[in-house]
């Protein structure tokens, strides 16, 4: 009988896996373990006692920001991505739901748009034209950027508090975050607060989700839904600092899927509960303009 040795066996084994390019060696590598954020505690009510509070102690606000502006479009296949010249504006907004915004390039104006909460103009100097219509499309254009109205900007520059017909509920979630400048990962917890319209017919649709991190309850990202439940804005806020209104996000990302369209803002300073009159919420249309009427 023929004996063969241990050494041999290991070494008929392994040479199928060398030539396959394994090995029987495993090696070993360090991965960056989570890393756990301090975490707060707030029963239901009192996540959306503290929206509620917010948003009841806010009338008035103004802002100054760069806003850039991102359109995608899609055809045969292929996505194509249009950035357009970062511009400067100022906006004001006046409970329940007045709205100024003017952008300026390099210290001339390129829109000018008013809202005085049912309807609004826009203005748009460079090529003497002027939109009006309602805040809320009512019959919606083949160019979805003519759909884009007032209340998505002021659904997107303050969180607003609950109605009182909104049924909600709140849901525990953590995300991990890759840290790229201290090379490593941490788990951020967080609280997703769902707004429901009121209920009509069988079920529930959406109208709010708003997430919070756990760690300084501050909300972080809101997505808001369309009557039929669409998905219209994902809004993310981020980088807060201290402005002389209190702590706000320095950067504000409106997201617009149905349209194509995103819009950031970079924030440079925010006020609120300032006087402001109905005549700060006035465009004027100057004669000769051409107005085009929205529905």
């Amino acid at each position: 009988m023929k004996i063969v040795h241990r050494s041999g066996c290991v070494a008929a084994l392994a040479l199928p896996l060398l030539l396959a390019g394994c090995s029987l060696f495993p090696t070993t590598r360090h991965l960056p373990a989570p890393r756990p954020t301090t975490v707060n505690s707030a029963t239901p009510q009192e996540l959306v006692s503290q929206i509620d509070q917010r948003w009841d102690g806010l009338k008035t606000m103004t802002a100054t920001v760069e806003i850039q502006a991102t359109e995608y479009k899609t055809a045969g296949g292929v996505q194509t991505v249009e950035d357009f010249p970062s511009c400067h504006a100022n906006i004001l907004m006046r409970k329940p739901k007045m709205l100024r915004v003017r952008g300026t390039y390099f210290g001339v104006m390129i829109f000018d748009m008013a809202s005085d909460g049912s309807n609004f103009t826009l203005m748009i100097p460079h090529n003497n034209t002027a939109f009006e219509g309602p805040n809320t499309v009512k019959e919606k254009s083949t160019n979805p950027l003519l759909n884009l109205r007032p209340d998505f900007f002021l659904d997107a520059i303050a969180v607003r508090g609950l109605d009182p017909g909104n049924e909600y509920m709140v849901a525990g979630d953590s995300e991990t975050i890759e840290d790229m400048a201290r090379k490593h990962l941490y788990v951020e917890q967080e609280y997703v607060l769902s707004v429901m319209r009121p209920k009509i017919g069988p079920e529930k649709l959406p109208l709010r989700v708003i997430t919070f991190h756990r760690d300084d309850m501050l909300p972080y990202n809101q997505d808001v839904y369309d009557s039929e439940g669409n998905l219209e804005s994902q809004i993310t806020y981020s980088n807060y600092a201290d402005f002389s209104a209190g702590k706000y996000p320095s950067k504000v990302t409106i997201k617009r899927p149905q349209e194509g369209f995103q819009l950031v803002l970079s924030v440079d300073d925010v006020n609120e509960n300032m006087d402001l009159s109905d005549s700060q919420f006035q465009v004027k249309i100057p004669e000769g303009t051409t107005i085009k009427r929205l529905k």
